[in-house]
């Protein structure tokens, strides 16, 4: 156990981190960068741009610098930004920037690969490790080539290799009580601990007031267990008077599909395909849309969602996995039976077709919502867990 004030040497590792635009990249980077503003030396392991090993070196991440140690990684062709360290040199590398670093603390963000490696040379050398959860190994297979019995196959093995990581840890946490009954369930370990993935607040501009255009939003990588394409049925079910159009952020493999789409039903006048975005681009999209619509059924949290509350907005999410933990249905929005196109639009309208204070009151509500997310909080847990000292409520 560490004195509460002396800094730490932390070393963060994950198969994905800047640039990769995906929820455990943001959380990775936002905790980086959090930890350094509180005076923490940290360093990253992640996977570099190209099949050669960086040096170590500086970047700014999140505002703030840290060091990140590059792997050399190659790119899984069926996925749109998806790298990889070979396993097979997983516990290599690990070695060599375990004895570059030498830090107090291991904290894993996926017990995939460079995770996997570094778990297992830390335990060897008696460094404690904490794991963080953000991985639904079926979302994984979405971009397999194999077919179905050699997937199940794979994820029966894969779930039996990430217990065998997660039994060397000090502790597991992942982003929402029910993400960690999932975990539990599933992998057969005990003790995990919920933690937010929290957002800074303050970086958003909430709006509490009627919108003079009807706009639904998403944000959000495009992949298949993403379902982007409920949405845009949705769309077609809507009352044209209410002159609903809808703002798609993000990139993935499955935009080209989903633009193709679009034309079919008809809605390439209402549907726009914004890409990735700045953050500045980001919310102001959000600060002007009407509501935010997430049909996934893969959300271990979602960080977007919880950015969308954060602007103020009501929220209408399929009823799946951690997105009612962030959906009070009839609260700050309503959810949906996953994959349906009828419902979800039926609970679209009832929230474009609010009367004002009702729906300035979903509005608050989400507001309200979002507070227990505050990235601070987030921070003092994980720093607890760092020093093995009792959590805080």
């Amino acid at each position: 156990m560490t004195s509460s004030d002396t800094p730490l040497k932390i070393l963060i590792g994950g198969d994905t981190f800047s640039p990769d635009i995906n929820g455990a990249a943001r959380f990775a980077e936002r905790l980086a960068a959090g930890l350094v503003q509180r005076g923490h030396d940290v360093h990253v392991v992640a996977p570099n741009r190209k099949y050669r090993r960086a040096a170590p070196a500086t970047e700014v991440i999140e505002g703030e610098p840290m060091t990140l140690h590059r792997l050399p990684s190659v790119r899984w062709a069926p996925h749109d930004w998806l790298r990889f360290v070979w396993p097979w040199r997983s516990k290599h590398y690990a070695r060599k920037v375990l004895d570059a670093v030498q830090p107090d603390i291991v904290h894993i963000q996926s017990h995939i690969i460079i995770g996997r490696g570094l778990a297992r040379v830390a335990a060897e050398r008696g460094i404690p490790v904490i794991a963080t959860n953000h991985v639904m190994a079926e979302n994984i297979l979405d971009h397999s080539t194999f077919p179905k019995f050699i997937d199940e196959i794979v994820l029966k093995f894969a779930w039996a290799d990430a217990k065998r990581t997660f039994d060397l840890t000090r502790a597991i946490t992942t982003p929402t009580r029910r993400a960690a009954d999932f975990l539990e369930r599933t992998v057969g370990v005990e003790g995990v601990i919920p933690v937010s993935c929290g957002i800074d607040r303050t970086q958003y501009t909430p709006v509490i007031a009627p919108r003079e255009k009807n706009r639904i939003i998403f944000v959000g990588r495009l992949t298949a267990e993403k379902q982007v394409e409920v949405i845009l049925e949705a769309m077609t079910k809507l009352d044209p008077a209410l002159g609903t159009t809808f703002d798609i952020v993000g990139g993935g493999d499955q935009r080209k599909n989903l633009e193709r789409l679009t034309a079919e039903l008809g809605l390439s006048d209402l549907v726009t395909f914004h890409g990735r975005t700045t953050d500045e681009q980001l919310r102001a999209l959000l600060s002007r849309a009407s509501l935010f619509v997430i049909a996934s059924i893969a959300e271990l949290q979602s960080i977007a969602t919880m950015e969308a509350m954060a602007s103020a907005l009501p929220i209408v999410a399929a009823d799946a996995v951690a997105l009612p933990h962030l959906v009070d249905n009839g609260g700050n929005g309503y959810l949906f039976e996953p994959g349906n196109a009828d419902e979800l639009a039926a609970r679209l309208t009832d929230v474009l077709t609010a009367e004002p204070e009702e729906y300035a009151r979903m509005q608050q509500a989400s507001l309200d919502g979002v507070l227990v997310h505050d990235i601070n909080r987030t921070l003092d847990t994980f720093e607890a867990l760092y020093r093995d000292e009792p959590l805080p409520e």
